[in-house]
């Protein structure tokens, strides 16, 4: 059975085209394709000049990102901490008093005691080095339970619960002032700041 010149059987499409939905023709790239705002910079005259100009977009776009990834701004989060989940996983953390975060001056301290030379002061630094040790264990195994069920609770159609808990745990150990993102959330009962 032969069709008709310039008729094609209902259901199939002429070969190496779309078609809009039907009813409504194509759209005209002019419609769809934004145009930027503005005036329009002037051509470099020399190769040193297009140089000049294309380093000083990078380093705006590099204080843009920085700026904007220092606020939280989700637009400029990088893509490990974008999503929701991620969200509330630093909410949770940035909520709690978290233990590890004295790990790094108690270790400042450590060397500090080694340096003296006396034996009595190194053995009550180790005794409590190995003390915080075991406290910031068990707050991070509390922790990452906690991630865990609140992921679960929250988001039940997460699969990736594991990267959520290592992310969380990593954060617990960073001190407060250089988290990044920002904490979003105070120590008491997670309040928003």
């Amino acid at each position: 059975m032969t069709q008709p010149s310039g008729t094609q059987p209902s259901g199939t499409q002429p070969s190496g085209r779309s078609s809009a939905p039907k009813g409504r023709p194509t759209p005209k790239r002019s419609e769809k394709v934004p145009r930027r705002g503005g005036p329009v910079a002037p051509p470099p005259l020399t190769r040193r000049e297009a140089a000049k100009r294309q380093r000083r977009e990078a380093i705006e776009a590099r204080n843009a990102f920085r700026e904007g990834n220092a606020r939280g701004d989700e637009r400029y989060l990088a893509k490990r901490d974008a999503g929701p989940v991620r969200a509330m996983v630093r909410d949770l953390v940035d909520g709690r008093v978290n233990i590890g975060i004295v790990l790094l001056p108690l270790a400042l301290t450590l060397v500090v005691i080694n340096l003296t030379g006396n034996d009595t002061l190194k053995g009550i630094g180790i005794s409590i080095w190995l003390v915080a040790l075991l406290a910031s264990a068990l707050d991070l195994l509390l922790t990452g339970f906690l991630i865990r069920r609140r992921v679960r609770g929250q988001f039940p159609d997460e699969r990736r619960t594991r990267g959520h808990i290592a992310y969380g745990l990593l954060r617990a150990t960073v001190l407060r002032r250089f988290r990044m993102p920002p904490p979003r959330v105070s120590f008491r009962r997670g309040r928003t700041a």
